[in-house]
C-alpha cells in the first residue's frame, strides 16, 4: 500500500464516516426542539369551573351530633371558611362578650347544611365563638334534614321549628335562643341573652 493510500484509509477514511455521522445527528437533535415554547394556556386552567355542590342532596348533609372539623373539608369548607373570614363583625359588641365570662355556659346549635341561612349564620356565629375564646367542649353541633328531624335522642325537646337555631344554656337552664336570623347582629344577640339571664 502505497504511502498517500495509507494516510487516506488512516485519516480521511475515518473523517469522511464522522462527518456523516454528524450530518445524520444534527438534525435529529434539533428536530425535538420547538420553535415555540410548549406552554400551558393558564386561562384555560383558570377557567375551568369547579363542580358546583348541590346541597340539597342528601349525601351532603351532616346529620346528628357532628364536630367543627367536619364543616372544615369538602363540600362544606368553601361555604363554611369564606363566610367564617369575610364576617364583619361588631368589635363593641364583640368586646362586651369578651368580659363574660364562660363559666356554667354552654351552646347548642342545630343547623342543616342544605339550608342557606345555617350556610350564612353558622360561620359567623364560629368566628364569634373564636373571638370570645368559647371553649369548644362546651359547644354541641347538631344537624337536621329537610324536615328538621335529626337522629338525635330527645332531639324533640329542643322543639326546632327553624334552622339554624342557637340556644345558649347558663347552668343547663336554656337562657335564649337565636333563631334562623339574628335580631340585632349575632354577637349583640348574644351579649343581650347573657345579660337578661344575669338579671333574672
Amino acid at each position: 500500500m502505497s504511502r498517500l493510500k495509507q494516510i487516506i484509509f488512516f485519516y480521511v477514511y475515518p473523517m469522511k464516516n464522522i462527518l456523516a455521522l454528524l450530518i445524520l445527528i444534527i438534525p435529529l437533535i434539533n428536530g425535538c426542539k420547538s420553535t415555540k415554547p410548549a406552554v400551558v394556556p393558564v386561562r384555560a386552567v383558570e377557567q375551568t369551573p369547579r363542580p358546583s355542590v348541590n346541597f340539597s342532596e342528601q349525601s351532603t348533609w351532616l346529620l346528628g351530633y357532628f364536630n367543627r372539623e367536619q364543616m372544615s373539608r369538602e363540600p362544606h369548607s368553601g361555604w363554611f371558611i369564606k363566610g367564617y373570614d369575610e364576617y364583619r363583625f361588631s368589635s363593641d359588641a364583640v368586646n362586651r362578650l369578651v368580659e363574660i365570662p364562660h363559666d356554667g355556659l354552654s351552646i347548642k346549635v342545630v343547623l342543616g347544611t342544605w339550608c342557606p341561612d345555617s350556610r350564612r349564620e353558622v360561620p359567623r356565629f364560629m368566628r364569634i365563638l373564636d373571638l370570645w375564646k368559647f371553649p369548644m367542649e362546651k359547644l354541641t353541633l347538631i344537624g337536621v334534614d329537610d324536615a328538621k328531624l335529626s337522629p338525635v335522642g330527645e332531639y324533640e325537646k329542643l322543639d326546632i321549628q327553624r334552622v339554624p337555631t342557637f340556644i345558649i344554656y347558663k347552668n343547663n337552664i336554656e337562657a335564649g335562643r337565636i333563631i334562623e336570623n339574628p335580631a340585632t347582629s349575632l354577637e349583640q344577640d348574644m351579649v343581650n341573652i347573657l345579660i337578661r339571664s344575669d338579671q333574672k
